[in-house]
């Protein structure tokens, strides 16, 4: 069983993202688990802070929760144009010290979706998140792409997936996603 961990991208209750990310969870099942994280409690990367105290616990936990999975799923919103600053600050703390960036993100496959109430489904920033995970030595899977747009018409006011073409197309890139992991996994 493949083991995946999505991370939401934004802190908001009524996130589009962390919707799209209820529904990859609901997806599971067919050969492969999904477990969520969220980025509350993490605080702004402070390398004074990190040197007197360390890492906070909530980083060292989503770090262990990473290294537990076989693949992560980031699921990205997009504010002014790129990378959610709340999100790009997790990375930065999950990527310390330096000498534990091969075991939490080495080879490590990755993937990115998206929500955007925008028309554009979050294609920018999910273009940003490709330099950034190729520094960090991730094996980003480039096999689909899932830039959900227009959300407020995707999503009821519960945070329900209604729109049977992207529940469709959400468990075919899952599927996708979680057969590459597999593969990469035995070859």
């Amino acid at each position: 069983m493949i083991k995946l961990l999505g991370i939401s991208g934004s802190l908001r209750a009524q996130s589009y993202n962390t919707a799209l990310l209820r529904a990859a969870q609901a997806q599971a099942g067919d050969g492969f688990t999904l477990d969520a994280a969220t980025l509350h409690g993490i605080p702004l990367y402070d390398g004074d802070a990190e040197q007197r105290d360390g890492l906070p616990a909530t980083v060292v936990e989503l770090k262990e929760r990473i290294v537990a999975s076989d693949g992560v799923l980031l699921v990205t919103p997009e504010y002014n144009n790129g990378i959610p600053g709340v999100f790009k600050n997790a990375i930065d703390w999950l990527s310390r010290p330096a000498a534990d960036i091969a075991r939490v993100f080495g080879d490590r496959p990755f993937a990115v979706i998206g929500a955007s109430p925008g028309g554009f489904g979050t294609i920018l920033a999910q273009n940003g998140w490709l330099p950034v995970l190729k520094t960090l030595g991730t094996q980003q899977w480039s096999g689909g792409r899932l830039q959900v747009s227009r959300a407020g018409k995707v999503f009821d006011e519960q945070g329900e997936l209604v729109d049977e073409a992207v529940r469709k197309q959400l468990g075919d890139f899952l599927q996708r996603f979680a057969g590459h992991i597999g593969r990469h996994r035995s070859g």
